[in-house]
């Protein structure tokens, strides 16, 4: 058996519905779908075209309206969901749900952003230690686990096309990369796309400004994070650039398992 897993930051649900996502989504028909940004609140979107047949929705909105937030749709009805990581500074931005199907909890996730400033940039920094944790605890529990989302750091240079001069930006500092390099490492977790493509100019999140898009000068900071076992099971995976819906591409992963 298999299972196929689509992460999209939708950078708003309501704008990625107009430019037909959920159309396109119908096509794709990936058995668990994880949103990040959905910009929207719940009570905002029932009713319309954002809870298609044959799903299960569930969503963690940010208190703020208009603001972050997380999806996560699958046709398989989950044993249990999971809402916020238990950091409330993190949970009142919609951040993290979690849903478990037997042994295997799939995560929609979106890791705070430093790039609007120095205090935002604080936030993301006191956010990683607290995440190490907790993603350690989870290593060792004997689940296995699909961490999808926006995670905001690009691991390593092939990762973003500009890395020489981005060093001193948000989602390429050096300690954040470190911090990647903990994560692949000696916490055990998989980088699921790089199972399977290995090849340069793979990204996912490229600026609306000039023409990143075109010139594919974008970044790779969309990932599913795995356990080493469902990890070691990845069939192939595939970044959609034939539409735009957002500034990311949603990005699926085929998995032997189930």
């Amino acid at each position: 058996m298999s299972i196929s897993i689509m992460t999209a930051n939708l950078n708003g649900i309501r704008s990625a519905q107009r430019k037909g996502f959920f159309e396109w989504l119908e096509q794709q028909s990936p058995d668990v779908l994880c949103i990040q940004e959905t910009k929207a609140q719940r009570d905002q979107l029932e009713g319309g075209p954002y809870f298609p047949a044959g799903y299960h929705a569930e969503f963690v909105d940010a208190e703020r309206k208009g603001y972050s937030g997380v999806a996560l749709y699958s046709r398989r009805q989950p044993d249990e969901f999971i809402r916020g990581i238990g950091i409330p500074e993190i949970d009142q931005e919609g951040r993290w749900l979690e849903a478990r199907f037997g042994a295997l909890s799939v995560i929609s996730f979106y890791m705070p952003s430093g790039s609007s400033g120095e205090h935002r940039q604080a936030i993301k920094d006191a956010f990683l230690g607290p995440l190490m944790e907790r993603l350690q605890t989870m290593a060792a529990d004997g689940r296995e686990y699909v961490i999808c989302g926006d995670w905001n750091i690009a691991h390593t240079q092939r990762d973003l096309k500009n890395w020489r001069s981005n060093q001193k930006n948000s989602g390429f500092l050096p300690h954040e990369r470190e911090w990647m390099d903990r994560l692949f490492g000696e916490a055990g977790y998989v980088d699921a796309f790089r199972q399977v493509n290995d090849e340069p100019d793979q990204y996912t999140w490229w600026s609306f400004r000039g023409q990143a898009w075109a010139n594919n000068t974008g970044w790779r900071i969309d990932y599913h994070v795995t356990t080493p076992g469902i990890g070691a099971t990845v069939k192939n995976a595939s970044i959609h650039r034939a539409d735009r819906f957002s500034d990311h591409a949603p990005l699926t992963i085929t998995y032997d398992w189930g």
